[in-house]
C-alpha cells in the first residue's frame, strides 16, 4: 500500500452489508478501502463454477427488489442501475407436507389467504387473525430496527411510545405468539414452514423477525440477472470510481486501537492499513471475539455481544444436470419438502438419523441470462439447515487430521441428501451429471463465521431487544455492519449496509428514506 492510497473509511467484508456501506459512502464522495479475506468479492452473494456449471453460495431468492420496491431504489442508486432483479413469477415457494399436502406461497397477499382458508376452513377467522398479527409485529420489528439509529434522549422516548407493541412481538418466539392465535397444529406449520428465510425455529426465534422476513416476500420475489456475484460486479465500480479500492484475499488480524478509537487494521501478513473510520462487516460476534483487543472485549456492550449465540449452519448439494428439467418437475419457485408436520425437523442435527425435510432450488430456471446450451445444461441446489453439532469432531484443524474419516463422513452426508432428493424428485434424477456437497465447515473457512453461522447472530428475542447492536459502537471510529445490525438475510443485510453508511455520512438518510 502506497502512502498516496490515504482512505477515509475501511470496511472489513465485502458481502452484501459490506458492500452497500462501502459503495454508499462512495456515493457521497468518501474514499473507500473494502477489504475481503476470502479469494472472492461477495461474500455469500458470490458464485463458483465446476464442469460449466455455475451456482450461487448463499442468495437463492429475495423480497423487497421488486420493481419500485425499496430495495430496488436502494440498489439502483448504489450501482448505477447495473444490478436488477426479476420476479420468480406469482408462486415463488411451494411447500410439501405429509398426506400430499402441498400449498403454491405467492402473491398477491389475498390469494394466499384465500388458499389457506380453503384449505383450514375450520380456521378461517385464525388465518385472518395471524396476518393482522403479522402486519402489527412488522410495524414493531421496523421500530425496533429503526431505534438503533436514533440518538439518546430520542431513542429512549422513541422505546417507550412502542414498548408494548414490541415487547408483545418481538419479545416473544414465533411459538408463542402464534398460540395466542392459531389453533391447529397443521396450520401453525404451514405458517412456519419457510423458518429457514431467517434460520430461526420457531420455538426461538422472535415473532417480529418471522414477520418482517415473511411480509417481505408478500409482494413477491426475485432473484438477480446473471446471479449473485452480479451485486459485487455493479456495487465495486461505485467503490473505484471514488477513487476507493475492493481488494479480496486480505485477512485482518485485528483493528488497531489507539487511545480507545479505532484507526485502522492489520492484515495477516502484517500490513499496516489506517484510516479514521472503521467498518467491521464481518459479523459482530467475529468483530467482538477476533479483531478487538482484550480491554474492549471486556466492555459491557462487547461482553453482550459476545454472549449471543451464532446462528445456524448448513449443508448444500450444488446439482447439475443435462436435459429438459422444467418437463420434469423443476420451477423457478422454491420447494420446501417436509416429512413431517414437525417443521423443527428441518433441522438436521443427527447425519445418523434419517432426512426429515429439505430447500430445493433451481437457480438456472430463475436467471433470464442463462443459456443451457445445446447439451441443455442447468444447475439446482438442494439445503438442509444444520446444527453445528453434526461436524463438531471435524473442526479445529480435524478434518486436516483425519482426512480419510472426514471424507468417508462427507460422502454419507451427500449421499442421504441425494437419496432425499430422489425420492421428491424422481423424474430428475437421471438428469444429475454433477454434485458437490458444500459443508459447514468449508461456510466457516469462506465466511470465517463462526460455526458456520450464515445468518449472523441468534435469531431469538434477546438479539432483537438488544440495545448494543448498533452501527455505532461505543468505541470512536468503529462501526458494524450488515445483518446483525437489521435482520437476516440479504435484503437485512442492505438494510444494515444503508444504516452503516447513515451512521458516518448522514447525507445516507435522505437515500434511506428514499428507499424505504
Amino acid at each position: 500500500m502506497n502512502e498516496k492510497d490515504n482512505y477515509d473509511v475501511i470496511v472489513i467484508g465485502s458481502g452484501m452489508g459490506g458492500m452497500t456501506t462501502a459503495a454508499a459512502l462512495s456515493r457521497f464522495g468518501h474514499r473507500v478501502l473494502l477489504l475481503e479475506q476470502a479469494p472472492n468479492l461477495g461474500g455469500l452473494t458470490h458464485s463458483f463454477s465446476r464442469e460449466g456449471f455455475s451456482w450461487d453460495v448463499g442468495l437463492h431468492y429475495c423480497g423487497m427488489f421488486g420493481p419500485g420496491q425499496a430495495g430496488t431504489r436502494l440498489l439502483d442508486w448504489l450501482s448505477g442501475g447495473t444490478v436488477e432483479f426479476r420476479s420468480l413469477g406469482t408462486v415463488y415457494d411451494t411447500l410439501h407436507f405429509p398426506d400430499d399436502f402441498e400449498l403454491a406461497v405467492g402473491r398477491p397477499v389475498e390469494a394466499l389467504q384465500m388458499e389457506l382458508k380453503d384449505r383450514f376452513p375450520d380456521h378461517r377467522a385464525e388465518v385472518d387473525a395471524y396476518f393482522e398479527a403479522l402486519e402489527s409485529a412488522d410495524e414493531a420489528m421496523l421500530a425496533a430496527s429503526a431505534e438503533r439509529t436514533i440518538p439518546e434522549p430520542f431513542r429512549s422516548a422513541h422505546r417507550w411510545w412502542n414498548q408494548r407493541k414490541i415487547e408483545k412481538f418481538c419479545g416473544r418466539t414465533t411459538s408463542e405468539v402464534l398460540a395466542d392465535y392459531v389453533s391447529d397444529p397443521k396450520l401453525a406449520a404451514v405458517l412456519t414452514a419457510q423458518w429457514a428465510t431467517y434460520g430461526g425455529l420457531p420455538k426461538e426465534a422472535s415473532f417480529g423477525i418471522h414477520a418482517r422476513i415473511i411480509r417481505h416476500y408478500l409482494d413477491g420475489a426475485g432473484y438477480p440477472v446473471g446471479g449473485a456475484s452480479a451485486i459485487a460486479e455493479g456495487m465495486v465500480p461505485a467503490i473505484e470510481s471514488a477513487g476507493g479500492s475492493a481488494q479480496a484475499k486480505t485477512p485482518i488480524a485485528e483493528i488497531l486501537i489507539e487511545d480507545g478509537a479505532a484507526v485502522g487494521v492489520r492484515t495477516s501478513s502484517g500490513e499496516e492499513l489506517r484510516a479514521p473510520t472503521v467498518v467491521s462487516a464481518i459479523g459482530a460476534g467475529e468483530t467482538i471475539k477476533r479483531l478487538l483487543p482484550d480491554e474492549i472485549q471486556a466492555q459491557d456492550w462487547a461482553v453482550e455481544i459476545a454472549g449471543m449465540n451464532p446462528s445456524v449452519c448448513h449443508f448444500e448439494v450444488y446439482l447439475g444436470f443435462e436435459g429438459d428439467i422444467a418437463a420434469h418437475g423443476a420451477t423457478r419457485s422454491n420447494h420446501w419438502l417436509y416429512d413431517s408436520w414437525n417443521v423443527a425437523d428441518f433441522l438436521w442435527t443427527d447425519t445418523e438419523a434419517p432426512l426429515r425435510g429439505g430447500f430445493a432450488s433451481f437457480p438456472s430456471l430463475k436467471d433470464e441470462q442463462h443459456d443451457p446450451g445445446p447439451s441443455n445444461r442447468h444447475t439446482g441446489q438442494f439445503m438442509v439447515l444444520a446444527d453445528w453439532s453434526t461436524v463438531n469432531e471435524f473442526a479445529g484443524g480435524g478434518a486436516q487430521q483425519r482426512p480419510e474419516e472426514w471424507k468417508a463422513f462427507k460422502e454419507k452426508v451427500e449421499t442421504t441428501m441425494l437419496a432425499f432428493y430422489k425420492e421428491k424428485f424422481p423424474a430428475l434424477a437421471p438428469l444429475i451429471v454433477y454434485h458437490e456437497l458444500g459443508t459447514p465447515l468449508a461456510t466457516a473457512r469462506f465466511t470465517a463465521h463462526e460455526k458456520g453461522g450464515i445468518y449472523g447472530l441468534e435469531v431469538t428475542p434477546r438479539r432483537v431487544l438488544s440495545e448494543v447492536l448498533n452501527p455505532r459502537t461505543p468505541v470512536p471510529g468503529l462501526f458494524l455492519s450488515g445483518q446483525d445490525v437489521m435482520t437476516p438475510g440479504i435484503a437485512g443485510a442492505l438494510f444494515g449496509g444503508i444504516f452503516s453508511a447513515a451512521a458516518i455520512e448522514p447525507r445516507v438518510f435522505t437515500k434511506l428514506k428514499g428507499g424505504v
